[in-house]
């Protein structure tokens, strides 16, 4: 069935299958090279997670967002398989590189003409946040849209250019951003304060700490 799926799907999928009847809950078979993991790789944290906090109770989740540790966007479902008595013995997972067609929709939106003429300092569009990170995904968002390419896919350049969009919105007075920019662009917290004090000595402001 793994096999199946990823011959279906092509390079951008990868299936594990996580034995959780082991010790070590490590990866017992995988196909695709999307997270280039091998069998007896380590169970990821999402899947351990839930089985530590729902045990044999815990459910199964469809088509979430993970982020790899380059900054890759990946669209993931966890299935739990169990024995006859209702035991979780094993984890199906999906993962699918979505970075590419991220990319085209980008692509596609400057070429069709829908940010033309747009000033996105004045008329970018708010979105309702009800949490921190909700308000950290949303100035990020904002941000991508105007580099006009997915964090995986942008020179150091262009990433350097994202930062000093968020610094202009404002983003690193939420404390705790900078980690959270840092795992979604694929580098280290030392990278970004690197990235914030280039643009804070070349606007003649100084660099400041961050919260």
């Amino acid at each position: 069935m793994a096999d199946l799926v990823t011959k279906m799907f092509g390079d951008n999928c990868e299936v594990v299958i996580h034995d959780l009847t082991s010790k070590d809950k490590g990866v017992l078979y995988i196909t695709g090279n999307v997270t280039n993991r091998e069998p007896g790789s380590p169970v990821t944290n999402a899947v351990l997670s839930s089985l530590i906090k729902y045990g044999n109770d815990a459910m199964d989740r469809h088509c979430f967002k993970t982020i790899t540790d380059d900054g890759r966007e990946l669209k993931s479902s966890t299935c739990y398989i169990r024995d006859s008595s209702g035991e979780v013995i094993a984890a199906y997972c999906i993962n699918f590189n979505t970075t590419d067609y991220m990319n085209a929709i980008q692509l596609l939106e400057a070429f069709s003409g829908r940010n033309i003429n747009i000033d996105h300092s004045t008329e970018t569009a708010e979105k309702m946040s009800f949490s921190i990170d909700n308000t950290v995904d949303s100035l990020f968002e904002q941000a991508v849209l105007e580099i006009g390419k997915r964090p995986a896919s942008m020179a150091t350049d262009e990433k350097i250019r994202l930062v000093k969009v968020l610094e202009q919105k404002g983003a690193f007075q939420i404390r705790g951003v900078v980690n959270q920019i840092a795992l979604r662009l694929g580098v280290s917290n030392y990278t970004i304060y690197n990235y914030l004090k280039k643009i804070r000595a070349a606007n003649g402001t100084g660099f400041r700490d961050v919260i």
